[in-house]
């Protein structure tokens, strides 16, 4: 069966990953100072972090580098100050399908265990 966490984190990752890149192309319009090659390359490089982060998750080493996505996310908002907001919302959408994931995966290993029991099946 499918880990509910894993797949709900991927998912968060993934629609991270494309609003970042999102912010890197905005970066040179709404900060001065940051030319365009600067700023696709920072909306990219977060991009390619989310999602080697969502392919990654099988171990824990994937679901840390998610974590650190959403440090480097609010981290971004010393250059554009919508992104504290933002990166403080993804964090907690991360957070909650960690956790909730967590939740939920064990909810399903004790059904399965109680299922098991009743069955007489060891």
């Amino acid at each position: 069966m499918r880990s509910a966490r894993r797949s709900m984190c991927a998912g968060m990752l993934g629609l991270q990953a494309v609003v970042l890149f999102l912010v890197g192309v905005a970066l040179p319009v709404v900060s001065d100072g940051v030319s365009p090659g600067l700023g696709i390359g920072i909306g990219l490089g977060l991009a390619v972090v989310c999602v080697l982060a969502a392919g990654l998750l099988r171990s824990r080493a994937g679901f840390a580098l998610g974590w650190a996505v959403q440090v480097l996310a609010i981290a971004l908002g010393f250059v554009v100050t919508a992104m504290f907001a933002l990166g403080v919302i993804f964090l907690a959408l991360y957070g909650g399908a960690y956790f909730l994931g967590d939740k939920i995966d064990r909810e399903r290993a004790e059904r399965t265990r109680i299922g098991d029991v009743g069955t007489g099946t060891p």
